[in-house]
């Protein structure tokens, strides 16, 4: 599932309950933010490039502690820059600066962990092994359940996810959703 589909899919498929979480551009925008991280861990690729010695693919930024360093950055940037204005464009929640820290991060950490969780399926055949517990503990974890680069795999995965938001979305646009949480 390493390939960009593969990891956008997997960040839709962690994203399916924010459907029943949020209003309806709330959670479009939970899982757009996921969506648009998901790919992000590969930078990796790009820096081993530029510093062989010190960067291999599947290192530091396939790891739990990187993904909640990105989330707690994106957080914070989230809350300092787009409060305000979040706050008067969504209907019915209410966005303060505390809100709008743990929803970007929220969708940070969703994006960043389904693409580690992704390459744990499917890393072991032909990449470097992904550690993604270290520094505290040390050795690879995945498992060899889909084979690097399927594109039959991804394809199929990405329009079912795709669907499955497809019919979410429509159901929270047009209709009231059962399961929505109303705020006070």
């Amino acid at each position: 599932m390493v390939d960009v589909m593969g990891h956008v899919a997997m960040a839709l498929l962690w994203t399916l309950p924010a459907w029943f979480v949020w209003h309806d551009r709330v959670s479009a925008v939970f899982v757009a933010i996921a969506a648009v991280v998901a790919p992000m861990p590969d930078v990796d690729k790009y820096l081993a490039m530029a510093f062989p010695d010190a960067v291999h693919h599947h290192g530091v930024t396939h790891t739990v502690i990187f993904a909640v360093a990105a989330a707690l950055v994106a957080g914070g940037l989230a809350a300092w820059l787009l409060t305000d204005r979040v706050d008067g464009w969504v209907h019915g929640d209410r966005f303060d600066a505390s809100s709008m820290f743990v929803f970007a991060a929220g969708a940070v950490l969703v994006g960043w962990l389904s693409h580690i969780f992704a390459d744990m399926l499917s890393a072991p055949d032909i990449s470097t092994a992904i550690e993604p517990l270290w520094p505290f503990i040390d050795g690879s974890w995945g498992i060899d359940l889909i084979w690097y680069n399927n594109p039959l795999w991804n394809v199929v995965f990405l329009a079912v996810m795709l669907l499955a938001h497809g019919v979410l979305a429509y159901s929270a646009f047009k209709v009231d959703h059962p399961y929505r949480i109303e705020k006070a």
